[in-house]
This record gives structure tokens, sequence and C-alpha cells, in this order.
């Protein structure tokens, strides 16, 4: 598993305000369903569009009501992050990058620009601003994940050839017409249940030793075994017992006479 999945998976499950735990199951679940089905598939299916279809070169974005709704929602959520990242709640940041990209994938799912590029001309151009809003999202993306995934934010801003920037307080086109973008590859990869099971068998840590037995109130280091085998079979942990304590009192009478 990428150290950048423990990291995200970490600071997701972080005890901020009650008690957190560590469960494999809800590691493989966060990775399949958050990373991989969300964040993963939105970038993914946005740059892979522009390349196979576009050469990979963003073009130019004719925006509609529609676009500008999805820019005002993306926005939002771009303020709660600056705003939870400045309150060090890391969990509830790093949901608002999980909800910018459930916007961007439902955008895509509604407006089915894999069928638009199929049509005129208009509708070409159409699947085109659609994808190209989507690859600057996915800029976005790279610089908000830096904090928790810096190796996956590198990778991606490879692949969108991009160096660092800084945030500004509302989203804008970050990745301007005629910009030249690298092969997509995907961020992620799935767990599965032989994976997780496979760890659990291997980190799933020792029992515990028993607690060495007190009789009263004195740890039984005695080696039964040893006194058995010395031929007086009759010694209990009790008789054992009685005699360190007089011998430690005799120890302490020579000691105190000896003053």
């Amino acid at each position: 598993i990428p150290s950048d999945v423990w990291r995200f998976y970490l600071m997701y499950q972080r005890p901020e305000t009650q008690d957190s735990s560590f469960c494999w199951a809800d590691l493989q679940l966060k990775n399949n369903s958050e990373l991989l089905n969300n964040l993963g598939n939105f970038v993914n299916r946005a740059l892979s569009f522009l390349y196979n279809n576009f050469g990979g070169v963003v073009p130019e974005l004719d925006l509609t009501e529609d676009d500008k709704v999805v820019i005002a929602k993306v926005s939002r959520q771009l303020s709660h992050y600056i705003g939870f990242m400045d309150k060090v709640r890391l969990r509830d940041s790093i949901r608002c990058i999980l909800n910018i990209s459930r916007i961007g994938n439902q955008y895509i799912q509604f407006h089915k620009p894999w069928e638009l590029v199929k049509g005129t001309p208009a509708e070409k151009a159409r699947s085109a601003t659609i994808m190209g809003l989507c690859a600057n999202v996915a800029c976005l993306a790279s610089q908000l994940i830096h904090p928790f995934m810096p190796e996956t934010s590198e990778a991606l801003r490879k692949q969108l050839n991009v160096p660092m920037f800084q945030l500004g307080p509302h989203f804008v086109q970050l990745l301007k017409a005629g910009h030249q973008m690298n092969k997509p590859e995907p961020l992620f990869k799935k767990i599965d249940q032989a994976t997780v099971e496979q760890l659990q068998k291997r980190f799933q840590g020792r029992q515990a030793e028993p607690a060495q037995k007190i009789v009263n109130g004195v740890e039984n280091h005695v080696d039964i075994a040893k006194a058995q085998s010395s031929g007086d079979a009759s010694v209990d942990v009790s008789e054992l017992t009685n005699l360190v304590q007089l011998q430690g009192n005799k120890v302490r009478e020579l000691k105190t006479a000896k003053a």
C-alpha cells in the first residue's frame, strides 16, 4: 500500500473531537471508494478524455450558466477547505477535496461529453469546454491534496505539466487555453480482499504473556520445576514465598544491627 494512502487514511480518521480506531476493512473501503472511485476516477476521466480527443491540449472554455454553477460550488468548497486548514480540522479539509471531485464526477455524468464529442462541431466544442473545466478542477485538486498526499500531488502535477502554485481564495481558470498536458496515468490502485487478509495476518500482533502470579503481595519468581528437580517435590509456592520473606527480614535485621 503506498505511503500516501496511509497518510490519507490516518489523517482522515485522526481523532479531533472524539476517539478513533483503525480498521483494515475501513482502510480498504476508503481507498476503493473515496480515492480510487471518486478522486482518482474524476481526474483520470478528465485528463484521459482531453488526451485522447484533443491531444492533451487545454481548449478554449466557452462557459454556460451550468458551468458557472459548478465553478461556484467548487469555490464554496475551496473556501471551506481554507477555513478548515486554518483551524487544523484536517478531516473536514479532506472532505472538501472529496466533495470537489464528487461535484466534478456528477458534472461529467450529467453532460455526457463522450456522446457530445461524436456529434456536431458545436457539440464537440461543448464537450471540450466541459472536460477543459474539469481539467482545471483537477489542477486545483493537485494542490489541495499536497498536505495529505505529497507524492500523489506531484504525480498529478506532472501529468498536468504544472509546477506548485499558490492557492487563491476563489476557484479560477488555472490551465490556460493551449496548455499542453502529459499522458495521464491512474493515481490509485484497488486494494483487494486478499491483500487486506494478508496484512491483517502479518500485523495482527501477539497475545500478551499472562501476568506473574502474586502471592501475599510478593511476585512469584520461584521456578517450581527447579525445586521439584532437586528432589523436594513437596515445596509449594506459598512455602517458598514465606522463606523469601524470612530471608528478607533477616537481611534487614542485620543491616539495622550493623547501623
